[in-house]
């Protein structure tokens, strides 16, 4: 009997290093990739707060471990991969961690710049290219999926260091998807609009949100589970023949009109 299209979307037998996955997009993909098969390494800087995650995925049969890891730190980020090491060779690579300041652009300082570029664009540079020197190394190819964001192709008010942070984020996955091809090792990124999680859900649902939601053509905010389906994609044999891919997840926010 041949093999179904569905099974080409499982993770059996792979191993998927998650970073950022304390909570919202990361912890959801933690969740959902151990769901189909994979093993899962979650890493931040506080494993105390990857406990909860890795208690749900091993209570329900999945194999999860966590490790602390700073991405502003290249000797953390090595230090991690070695730990990561003791587990397995990492096929997958969820490359999440990021934060935000949100100030008018003449108020932001230097150091608002650095956190959130140091996080987001140096932080994922770090990780992503020791994930591929380890998947190099173990001669297997692999998946990076960059987590970027619909601000890294459009504009928004109040937070000009993420947004210009993923539009390197954007460009980082294209350059990568080039040079690694070689090791068959796929780069692609995910570009998320506004999605609705336990941080931003009152925002979301009050007045203001109630305005953004209708500059959305789908009149409607991404919920985390509208993600898998392209994680999955990306990650999975289902999406082989993709890199250098960025995908909007966002009901239409980007093709919006002016």
């Amino acid at each position: 009997m041949s093999t179904l299209p569905i099974d080409r979307f499982r993770l059996n037998g792979s191993l998927a290093v998650v970073t950022g996955a304390s909570s919202g997009i990361g912890r959801h993909c933690s969740m959902m990739l151990a769901g189909m098969g994979a093993s899962i390494v979650l890493g931040a800087r506080r494993i105390d707060q990857l406990q909860h995650t890795v208690a749900e995925i091993t209570q329900g049969g999945g194999k999860a471990h966590a490790f602390p890891l700073d991405v502003t730190n290249a000797n953390s980020v090595k230090a991690f991969f070695d730990a990561v090491a003791t587990v397995g060779n990492p096929s997958i690579l969820i490359n999440n961690a990021g934060t935000s300041i949100s100030k008018p652009l003449l108020e932001q300082s230097e150091s608002d710049w650095d956190l959130v570029m140091n996080t987001n664009l140096k932080g994922s540079w770090l990780v992503a290219t020791e994930a591929a020197r380890r998947m190099v190394a173990a001669k297997q190819g692999g998946s990076i999926i960059n987590i970027a964001s619909i601000l890294g192709e459009r504009q928004i008010n109040g937070v000009a260091p993420y947004a210009i942070s993923k539009a390197g984020v954007i460009q980082t996955t294209k350059t990568m998807a080039l040079e690694l091809a070689r090791h068959h090792i796929r780069v692609n990124a995910i570009l998320p609009g506004y999605v609705i999680t336990d941080l931003n859900r009152d925002f979301l649902n009050g007045e203001l949100g109630e305005k953004l939601r209708m500059r959305i053509p789908s009149r409607r905010f991404s919920e985390l589970t509208d993600l898998d389906g392209p994680i999955l994609l990306l990650a999975s044999d289902a999406g082989k023949a993709m890199s250098g891919s960025t995908i909007a997840i966002d009901g239409g926010h980007l093709v919006s009109s002016l």
